[in-house]
């Protein structure tokens, strides 16, 4: 079973996914990211919460992209958040790692301000520079 919960807060919208992110499910990621709340015109980044995600398939990985783009075509960035070891695993095997901004906490990244964290500060780094700290 799959859910987002959408929750509009002062500096940006949060976008928490449960479960599994597939092909019958990236319909609703669609529907809260790109024409339901997470849409619209809110300040501040939109963070999508990962850590109850608990599988993504390619069809997950087209939704996630599908978001990234139509907010960064609205000036609205698309922060990842809390990602599963599985999928940074597939990020960086795809070349996603070089697209996608993770940080380690969704509630983090918005206290933080609305473009987040100060990546000159250590926190909340791209997955591509997370990828090489770990190597």
């Amino acid at each position: 079973m799959f859910s987002v919960d959408v929750r509009q807060e002062e500096r940006g919208t949060v976008l928490v996914l449960r479960g599994e992110l597939d092909f019958d499910s990236a319909v609703q990621l669609d529907e809260a990211g790109l024409r339901g709340p997470g849409a619209g015109a809110a300040p501040g980044p939109v963070v999508v919460d990962l850590a109850a995600l608990t599988f993504c398939d390619s069809s997950g990985i087209s939704a996630l992209l599908r978001l990234h783009q139509v907010l960064s075509a609205r000036g609205r960035p698309l922060v990842l958040a809390a990602v599963p070891p599985t999928v940074r695993r597939l990020f960086a095997l795809t070349g996603l790692d070089q697209i996608f901004t993770v940080h380690a906490d969704a509630h983090e990244t918005l206290a933080a301000g609305p473009a987040g964290p100060d990546p000159a500060q250590g926190a909340g780094t791209p997955a591509r520079q997370n990828r090489k700290e770990s190597a």
